[in-house]
């Protein structure tokens, strides 16, 4: 059983795990503009269940998603999408300055890039390097230029890159895709992710307590979210010149 077909029957057997993740799908549709949305690493192809409307992509080819696509070189034309979704799939770019330039390419004027990803908070960042197998480098270079490696496993990882690119290194991929604005940066999820076990195949978290926890602990994201997140979800608007649009943090 491949990776995708073995977190989707996870999926499937978790209601606790669909709560979850099904929050956050909600807080992406939110963001989301009217028009087509791409979904960048689809994997077990759950963002459909939410939007079923969704060009939904992959690396690996499954047969629920739309497309076989590599996120350095996306096969669409120029403008052909409002909205670019991934969904802890930045993490494991190899060169996420080339994705972001290609997403700069294929928005249309307007349009969003919305991700949601690991937070290494001083809690998060414990959680992570303790708890999950994949490393958090913060020393990392996400900007990083250079050929992709023949052959690299899709699921090689550096947790630290979406906090990277959105705090240290902001300012330097601002200059490499000047169209593309951060507009939102939000910093949630505390205990319910980690009590539901994610893609484990174990859960301490009752289906029926999901829905209450969550909207407590979204609406104490400001106050614990920079300390305590495991979570950031993140927004770029595409504008059709630079500009120093606001981040709400």
């Amino acid at each position: 059983m491949s990776g995708p077909e073995r977190y989707r029957e996870i999926w499937r057997r978790k209601p606790a795990l669909r709560a979850v993740y099904g929050d956050i799908y909600r807080r992406i549709g939110a963001h989301r503009r009217p028009g087509r949305t791409l979904e960048i690493g689809g994997g077990s192809g759950n963002l459909k269940d939410f939007a079923p409307d969704v060009v939904s992509t992959d690396i690996i080819p499954v047969p629920w998603l739309d497309a076989v696509c590599n996120a350095h070189f996306l096969p669409f034309a120029d403008g052909s999408f409002a909205n670019i979704v991934l969904f802890d799939v930045l993490h494991h770019l190899e060169r996420p300055a080339r994705f972001f330039a290609e997403a700069e390419r294929v928005l249309e004027p307007g349009g969003r890039l919305i991700f949601c990803e690991p937070a290494i908070t001083p809690l998060g960042g414990l959680v992570y390097r303790s708890f999950h197998h994949e490393p958090v480098d913060m020393r990392a270079d996400p900007l990083a230029e250079g050929p992709l490696t023949p052959g690299r496993d899709p699921y090689d990882s550096n947790q630290a890159v979406p906090t990277l690119l959105t705090g240290r290194y902001r300012d330097a991929l601002a200059a490499k895709v000047p169209t593309l604005t951060l507009v939102t940066l939000e910093r949630f999820s505390f205990a319910a992710y980690l009590l539901s076990g994610g893609f484990r195949p174990w859960s301490l978290l009752p289906a029926f307590a999901a829905g209450p926890l969550l909207r407590v602990e979204w609406a104490l994201r400001r106050i614990f979210g920079p300390l305590a997140a495991l979570r950031l979800l993140a927004v770029y608007a595409k504008r059709t010149a630079p500009s120093l649009a606001g981040t709400r943090a």
